[in-house]
């Protein structure tokens, strides 16, 4: 099929979702908007107050809804997006701590960059990707090695870590050879290691999409995480039954926040969130019916250490 549709000024935008149902008390506000978010980004957020179409192409929306609506929407994925962020930020310094601190205490300083030290199928690409990532480098801190020392040529695995996207550091932890490698780093966290590698896959999706400005608060997951047997105050926070929408990311990420800065109140500023946005559809992102009740929510201590 050949694409034919024509672009649309602003004006003419307005009138269609009028035509569609949609109320628009204030058309020099929706043409603010729609000059600065865009008419194709905002639909993203309608499309849940659509009626369902009778046949191809024939959109409507249900009775009452306003652009008002869908702006408030689009507001509070927007503040989803940064508070998620805010939490995977941190877990992916604590990763990044982790990652160096193993492999520099077990193996040595500059071991990362050895071979046996990875999954033989996947040791050239760890290798590579991380020598790719200093020679690109303009640091500061490289650039001081680089002038002060000429043996090894490469930096200690702590210097490197700082370097790494957390995309990469997810494959870099996945590929490590020796069990026993993943399972100290995995320790803090309480998680066994196999479960931290379905996390960090999943999180890095996650991570990629708010980096990007995209949709997050009712998206369907392809790349989910693994339910897991232990902790049990991380298993009973889950939703089994929503493994794909995004409520079990906010759990495990409220969970790890307790391990990682169990100072920081990031539950309980996500239950403030969501309380400042009644209107959002909590079934759309998979949260219980009773979410506020169960003990992840309502402050419980930080979970223990194994």
């Amino acid at each position: 099929m050949k694409f034919t549709k024509p672009p649309l000024p602003v004006a003419e935008q307005i009138v269609r979702l009028k035509c569609r149902g949609m109320l628009i008390p204030d058309d020099a506000h929706a043409t603010r908007i729609l000059q600065h978010i865009s008419y194709y980004r905002l639909s993203a957020y309608w499309r849940p107050f659509e009626e369902s179409p009778p046949s191809e192409g024939d959109h409507k929306f249900r009775s009452g809804v306003t652009f008002d609506q869908i702006v408030a929407l689009y507001v509070f994925d927007r503040e989803l997006r940064l508070h998620v962020m805010d939490a995977i930020e941190r877990f992916e310094v604590s990763l990044r701590c982790g990652w160096a601190h193993q492999i520099a205490t077990t193996h040595g300083p500059h071991a990362y960059l050895e071979p046996h030290l990875y999954d033989p199928k996947r040791s050239e690409e760890a290798i590579s990707t991380l020598q790719a990532e200093i020679d690109r480098s303009r640091d500061k801190f490289i650039e001081h090695y680089n002038e002060k020392y000429s043996d090894p040529k490469h930096p200690p695995v702590w210097m490197t870590a700082e370097l790494v996207s957390f995309g990469k550091l997810s494959k870099l932890y996945e590929v490590l050879v020796r069990r026993p490698d993943r399972q100290a780093i995995a320790k803090p966290y309480g998680i066994d290691e196999k479960r931290l590698c379905s996390i960090l896959h999943h999180l890095t999706i996650v991570r990629n999409i708010c980096a990007h400005h995209g949709r997050l608060w009712n998206r369907r997951f392809k790349v989910t995480m693994a339910i897991p047997d232990s902790p049990a105050s991380l298993k009973c926070a889950l939703n089994q039954f929503a493994d794909r929408n995004l409520y079990n990311t906010l759990a495990t990420l409220n969970y790890l926040m307790r391990v990682v800065a169990p100072a920081s109140q990031w539950g309980k500023r996500l239950v403030e969130l969501m309380d400042f946005h009644p209107f959002v559809d909590t079934r759309a992102m998979g949260f219980p019916g009773n979410w506020k009740e169960m003990p992840a929510w309502k402050g419980a201590s930080v979970p223990p250490q194994n």
